[in-house]
Order: C-alpha cells, then structure tokens, then sequence
C-alpha cells in the first residue's frame, strides 16, 4: 500500500530564473542551490528551512524527465494553486507591499487560518498558510 508522507516539491518551468529565484528568496526565504548534476543555469533547486528542495526550477526549452506540454505566464492548467504553511504573517504583508505585489487575503477564524494568495514571476498561484 502506498501512503503518501508529505507533499515533496513542485517544479517550475520558466523563461525568468533569476526573477522567480529572487522572489522565492525573498518573499519565502527559500534558499536556491544548483540541482545535483545539472547546469545550475537551466536548474535550480530551492530549499525550505528543513533543507528539503520544495521547489524545482528548470529554464523554459531545456529536457524534461517527463515531456510535457508547458507555457509559462500562463494560468498553470489542472493546478488551481500551491499551498504553503508558512510563519510570518505581517512580515510577509510587509514585503509583498514593499514589492507592490498584487495579493488577496482570506481568513477562516473557525480553524484560526489566515491565507496570503500571490501569483509568482510565472503565475503560479501560491496559497500562503498562517496558523494562529
């Protein structure tokens, strides 16, 4: 029987590797390192607190394990968005106000959930999760 432990990591396709680095950087404070074995100018990895690669990042045109129809900039088909549980709640309003980032917010007080959604660089929606 599988059992599924923990979501491992999402990988972006992109045609800005240094833009979507630096907003993972900053917003998230994700920490981006070459991809083992590859040309870090075609992949990035970056790593979350845990030192687990949460995020994969490969420059749009170069080889997929899997060949896959991809747009980046485009809304990311099947996939609404990606969740995050995340520290920081002011923090992270802060810098998106800092960078003028378009965010919206929601809060579900009944689960005491506040929720920060931001497209990335590629318009990856990201769904920032606080608990209180």
């Amino acid at each position: 029987m599988t059992i599924v432990k923990r979501l491992d990591h999402f990988n972006i396709q992109t045609h800005d590797m240094a833009g979507t680095i630096a907003f993972y950087a900053d917003l998230l404070n994700l920490e981006a390192r070459a991809a083992p074995e590859r040309d870090p100018a075609d992949r990035m990895w970056l790593y979350d607190s845990g030192d687990r690669a949460v995020i994969h990042l490969n420059r749009f045109g170069t080889d997929n394990t899997i060949p896959r129809e991809v747009v980046p900039g485009h809304p990311t088909g099947a996939i609404h968005h990606i969740a995050f549980e995340c520290d920081g709640y002011e923090e992270t309003i802060q810098k998106l106000k800092e960078k003028a980032l378009y965010y919206a917010t929601n809060d579900i007080p009944r689960i005491c959930l506040r929720q920060i959604f931001v497209n990335d660089p590629n318009n990856v929606l990201l769904e920032l999760n606080f608990r209180q």
